[in-house]
């Protein structure tokens, strides 16, 4: 059965994503297997993220966790970041070599994938932030005061300028007690916030969720490995299950390449074997080119492909286009091609020299 990776930065909604994909499949009857980081270090660890040592051990353990799940029977759902693109690239040659459909769920934040929890009153406050002085006021309508005048001896106001402007008189008695940093709201983390986080008890710094950021590569639709690809922006746009449920049941596999194939088994004999019929042709077609004239056919004993003769043939040409043979045939070995070695070598040769 297929293999689900979800992709996305921390606090995009992936684990509730998963869950509501797991309870729809799970409804269906089809047995269900979801690995994510806490599965594999046991518990959610953030940190993790910030050493790439460790980062890679990481991916290192879920790749071996999907491998052993994966099979042509059960669904595997990849709940984890996946913000590299040639881990994506290695779980589809896994998918591949398991003859299982897969496809890519991204996950973005509301307002970009830029997140983590923010304060409240932040951007009503960010239009005061302006250039602020404080100014002693020591003169009278432009005059400086006079040495020993009474204003020094009463409460001195000073003026509180924002950007060039003048905007109160504040007495000098309050001035200290007005200086102190005022007290600011409590960190306040939006509902988006909650609900993505969900069961998780990781929590990303703003400094490892600006390094992720960083990092983070999109997945991109045009490569095999991220489609077929499904792009969720938070949790109100509902989950695509007819797109999905068609991506892993209806498409499919990708098509095996032979790094991914297994070697067809072979006996121990085969290559002894090949070695011996070709040099019986080799010997063969030395000698019926003794007694052929140009435009004949040679024709050997046991075969039933023929060589047409055209010009005297050396044993150096035949013996390395019989090395190239060796060569190329080792690589596909087979049982089954051992009665028609002689008539494949003598395709190939014909091919080869004409």
């Amino acid at each position: 059965m297929p293999l689900v990776v979800f992709c996305g930065l921390p606090y995009s909604g992936k684990s509730r994503r998963v869950e509501e994909l797991r309870g729809a499949l799970a409804a269906e009857g089809r047995a269900v297997y979801v690995v994510n980081d806490a599965a594999v270090l046991g518990t959610e660890d953030a940190t993790v993220y910030g050493d790439s040592a460790r980062e890679k051990a990481l991916r290192g353990a879920l790749r071996a966790a999907v491998e052993r799940r994966l099979s042509r029977h059960d669904v595997v759902i990849l709940d984890s970041l996946n913000y590299i693109k040639g881990f994506r690239y290695e779980l589809y040659c896994l998918s591949r070599a398991a003859h299982t459909p897969l496809c890519l769920v991204y996950c973005v934040r509301p307002g970009g994938v830029s997140g983590g929890p923010q304060v409240a009153g932040a951007t009503d406050n960010q239009g005061q932030n302006g250039s602020v002085s404080w100014r002693p006021r020591t003169e009278e309508r432009g005059r400086p005061l006079a040495a020993g005048s009474s204003a020094l001896r009463e409460p001195q106001t000073v003026d509180f300028v924002v950007s060039g402007r003048t905007q109160v008189n504040v007495p000098k008695e309050l001035e200290q007690e007005n200086t102190k940093a005022p007290d600011l709201p409590a960190p306040v983390t939006p509902d988006f916030d909650k609900d993505a986080k969900g069961d998780s008890s990781a929590l990303y710094p703003p400094e490892l969720m600006e390094a992720l950021t960083l990092r983070f590569e999109a997945p991109d639709s045009r490569n095999r490995w991220d489609r077929p690809l499904f792009t969720l922006v938070g949790l109100e746009e509902p989950l695509p299950l007819a797109e999905i449920r068609a991506a892993l049941f209806e498409n499919q596999a990708p098509p095996p390449h032979q790094s991914t194939q297994s070697q067809p088994l072979a006996s121990g004999s085969f290559l002894h074997q090949l070695d011996q019929i070709t040099s019986q042709v080799l010997a063969g077609l030395m000698e019926a080119q003794k007694s052929a004239v140009p435009g004949d056919l040679l024709k050997l004993p046991g075969t039933t492909e023929h060589l047409q003769f055209t010009r005297a043939l050396t044993m150096a040409e035949l013996s390395r286009l019989r090395r190239q043979f060796i060569s190329y045939t080792k690589m596909h070995p087979n049982n089954e091609n051992l009665p028609q070695l002689a008539n494949m070598f003598l395709q190939y040769l014909n091919q080869s020299l004409h």
